[in-house]
């Protein structure tokens, strides 16, 4: 079974309480009890209280420095200490190329220079073997090619445990030591944002807002190390229902990119229009005279307010409802009264709906009398 554990200390390596300078420290379990070790920037008297080797080197000139490695174990250990080239990982971290990936840039011009005792690495560097509680200084040549580029060409050195022939389990631990080199010359400091994407998610509660998810990329176009604080605006029609986020970047290194994302909480408005806006920092203690201008690019997203779409066709659909309901309801009634009326007359009494009743015979009287007179005038 393979395993392969990569430990690096970044700009800011770990302060001991018992070391009286700062260091990168590893530790492992071994067959043979715990290892640990550490590497550190050294000057003629061994280990100093630096956290980096820093150089800045003109095109065809090299530098000298140094590294001390200590055994802090109750056993003897080796190792090996060589350069590689400086990345940053997916977590933003610093680190360095993978064991066994050869070093193409600021790594492949650090040589680790031979002392007593130790050996040529094969794939460049030494392997030192230390005895309990030791440690050795080893000189460092830093040599910049002619033809190289100024700016920022990051690496750093590593002390990385030799295991012992025949272990099950082969582990790959190392520490290491940032250098931070630097070609003399032109320098151009610069970030831009690409790649933006912006995705709207809803809230499926009609009186809650949603979420803007707006993702970038940002790409150091310059030839030195630097930071971003990056501002993400977005709004609707008329500004209305405004929503801003931050977020900073701690390290980009040059030609390199670093993706990130933030979230806006707003109100649906159909559709929104949006900026993101990144301004360049300087990293540490790195001196850049350079203008470090900040850079923009648009983005557009909509913003459908479904869940208030998904409300008003519910009252839509209700009101309706309701009117056709009332409708219905007051038909029924209607009904029912013609129904009521309609029993009630066909349930009224005969005599209420014949002929007049008779006159009494009075009122035939003078009428027979008079034809009597008539009759005795004749």
């Amino acid at each position: 079974m393979n395993k392969t554990v990569s430990l690096l200390a970044a700009t800011v390596l770990v302060a001991l309480a018992l070391a009286p300078a700062a260091g990168a420290v590893a530790a492992t379990e071994g067959t043979d009890g715990a290892t640990t070790w550490s590497i550190q920037p050294a000057g003629a008297d061994g280990a100093d209280a630096r956290v980096s080797l820093r150089h800045t080197i003109d095109p065809g000139s090299s530098a000298q420095d140094s590294v001390t490695v200590t055994n802090f174990s109750e056993q003897p250990a080796a190792f090996n200490v060589y350069a590689s080239d400086g990345i940053i990982s997916d977590s933003g971290d610093f680190d360095l190329l993978p064991p066994g990936e050869t070093p193409v840039d600021g790594g492949s011009w650090v040589s680790v220079e031979p002392v007593e005792g130790s050996t040529p690495r094969a794939e460049g560097g030494q392997v030192i073997a230390l005895d309990a509680g030791a440690a050795v200084t080893l000189p460092v040549t830093i040599a910049v090619p002619a033809d190289a580029s100024p700016g920022d060409h990051p690496a750093g050195i590593v002390a990385e445990l030799v295991q012992e022939v025949g272990d099950a389990v082969q582990m790959t631990s190392r520490v290491g030591v940032r250098v931070h080199l630097r070609v003399a010359g032109d320098v151009v400091a610069a970030i831009t944002p690409e790649e933006v994407t912006a995705a709207w998610q809803p809230s499926w509660n009609p009186f809650a807002p949603g979420v803007v998810q707006v993702g970038y990329a940002l790409v150091n176009d310059g030839n030195v190390r630097l930071g971003a604080s990056t501002v993400v605006d977005v709004a609707g029609s008329f500004g209305l229902g405004a929503a801003s986020a931050t977020a900073e970047t701690r390290e980009i290194l040059p030609g390199r990119r670093a993706v990130s994302s933030v979230e806006l909480t707003g109100w649906p408005l159909v559709f929104g229009w949006g900026e993101v806006t990144v301004t360049p920092l300087v990293v540490g203690e790195d001196d850049i005279a350079a203008p470090t201008e900040t850079a923009s690019t648009t983005f557009t997203v909509w913003t459908i307010p479904w869940a208030q779409l998904a409300l008003l066709a519910l009252l839509v659909v209700a009101f309706f409802v309701i009117r056709r309901q009332r409708r219905r309801s007051r038909a029924l009634m209607q009904a029912r009264i013609d129904a009521a009326v309609a029993e009630a007359v066909a349930s009224a009494p005969a005599s209420a709906s014949g002929s007049s009743p008779a006159e009494p015979e009075e009122a035939a009287g003078p009428t027979t009398a008079g034809a009597a007179r008539g009759g005795a005038a004749d």
